[in-house]
Parts: C-alpha cells; sequence; structure tokens
C-alpha cells in the first residue's frame, strides 16, 4: 500500500480488540522504527511495552495489551522531529493492520516514564497503544471524535497560501504540489486543531505553525510542534511518491507571519 493510501485509510483507534502484538510485529515496528531519520538530526529511543507488566493505562483507552513509547534529548526541535518520527512508525503500524493513536496527556505519565526509563535531561513526548482495532468503537470514542471533528479538516485555502499568508492557494495553481499538501491537509493533530499553515511561493514551500492557546507549557514545551513535524512527514511523503526532489532549509524567508505564527522549515523543491 503506498503511504498516501495509508494516510488516507489512518484514524486515531482508541477501543481495540485486546489482542497483544505479535512479537514478530513488534519486532517489524521497532526495526522500522530504527530505520528512521529526521531532518533535525534528533535521535529518539523507542520501545515497546507490555500494559500488563508495567501497570500502564490510559482512560480514553479500551482494550490495549502493547504500547509504543519514545523518549528523546529536551532540544530545539525535539516536538518537531518527535511528530515526524512518530507519524511515519504510526504508518507503518497501519500496514500490518495496526491501530495506534497519539496520547500525550491521558495517561498515567509517571508508570510511562518509569517503563521507558527515562532519564535527566529527557523527556517522553507522546505514547500510543498498539493492537487490532475492535470491529465496534466504544461509546466514550465515538463521543470524543464528533467533540473534535476528527473526521473533519479545514479548506484546502485556508491552509495553503498563494506568496504570503494571506492569499489563499487552489488547488489548480498548486499544480503537481497538490497532492502532497492535501496529505498535509489530511494530518492528524492535537484535538484536530490543524496548525500548519504553508507558503507557496515558486520553489519554496514554508511551513508555519498557527498556534492555539494552552498548548505550550510554561517551560518552553509546545505540543503542536509536535502537529508540525507529523505534517512535515506527509508532505515529505507526498513529494517522494510524485518523484519530487527538495532539500529542507531553516533559514527564516523574512515572512512576517500573522500574530502567534512560527516559520519552523521551508522545503525548496527542484
Amino acid at each position: 500500500m503506498k503511504w498516501s493510501e495509508l494516510i488516507r485509510k489512518r484514524r486515531s483507534v482508541r477501543t481495540f480488540d485486546g489482542r497483544p502484538v505479535s512479537g514478530e510485529d513488534a519486532e517489524k515496528i521497532l526495526s522500522f522504527a530504527s530505520s528512521l531519520e529526521d531532518p533535525f538530526g534528533i535521535p529518539v529511543s523507542w520501545k515497546i511495552l507490555s500494559a500488563a507488566e508495567h501497570g500502564l493505562s490510559s482512560k480514553v483507552i479500551v482494550g490495549a495489551d502493547t504500547w509504543l513509547a519514545g523518549k528523546m534529548k529536551i532540544v530545539p526541535r525535539a516536538e518537531e522531529a518527535f511528530g515526524y518520527l512518530f507519524e511515519k512508525i504510526s504508518l507503518y503500524a497501519l500496514s500490518l493492520g495496526i491501530g495506534t493513536t497519539c496520547i500525550a496527556g491521558t495517561m498515567d505519565r509517571p508508570a510511562f516514564e518509569k517503563a521507558v526509563e527515562l532519564g535527566e535531561g529527557e523527556v517522553m513526548p507522546c505514547v500510543t497503544p498498539l493492537g487490532p482495532p475492535a470491529a465496534k468503537m466504544s461509546v466514550r470514542e465515538g463521543l470524543m471524535r464528533k467533540g473534535v471533528g476528527a473526521d473533519e479538516r479545514m479548506d484546502f485555502g485556508s491552509l495553503f497560501f498563494d506568496g504570503d499568508l494571506s492569499t489563499p492557494l487552489s488547488r489548480e495553481k498548486a499544480g503537481r504540489l497538490a497532492e502532497a499538501l492535501e496529505l498535509v491537509r489530511l494530518a492528524p493533530s492535537a484535538v484536530n486543531k490543524q496548525p500548519w499553515r504553508v507558503s507557496v511561493d515558486g520553489s519554496r514551500v514554508c511551513f508555519f505553525e498557527k498556534r492555539s492557546r494552552g498548548y505550550k507549557g510554561k517551560d518552553g514545551w509546545d505540543i503542536q510542534k509536535i502537529d508540525m513535524g507529523i505534517a512535515m512527514s506527509h508532505f515529505e511523503l507526498g513529494l517522494e511518491e510524485a518523484g519530487i526532489s527538495f532539500s529542507l532549509s531553516f533559514d527564516d524567508p523574512g515572512m512576517v507571519p500573522e500574530e502567534d505564527t512560527e516559520f519552523i522549515a521551508s522545503y525548496i523543491i527542484s
């Protein structure tokens, strides 16, 4: 299955059928995770955990026996790097028939951090349950999805812009980039806030974070930057699938963004 097909098929799964992930699939996931590189060059250590062995739980998850957690050093761009890798692993798990969802707050965090042996100067941004989805969602999951509009996304022209952050970009004007941008539009995000804003100016595609209140902690940790990493992974997978060459730049384009909007990175399209 192509990455674009997996992206369109994927949904956040919170109700599982109770079966643990097989040892073979667990090894495949960890092997895939260890093979990945992120554009920020920040290593993440991944670990598959047994809920029963470590006493792991989340009040929004039903029937999960197996979990995946990652830890990393607290350094600049850690959030984006984690989201970028986490999403690729989630999509790979889906190719094996394994459901996932990103859990950052609604879990027994001390138990998870103990299980991954979190060290000084390290952070465990998110975890995900792993397993076959149940045949039917729990009532709680259905209500959660409805509450955040999980199956809805903002319009193309509300997320993508032509040359600046004020002129909406049409799919027609986007040309060969339209499919990769559509994969960005479909990306999951915390409470479906969709914080990415993307400006296409010739061969330069600039990603910006449009922050929502309440997602940046006093310590500076910004969970919506994890969403930005997810969006970037979708864009790159779309470019690669279309055979479009690119390079990544962190040089600020000098564009004056809207309030609460921050430049993240630019893709230079060949």
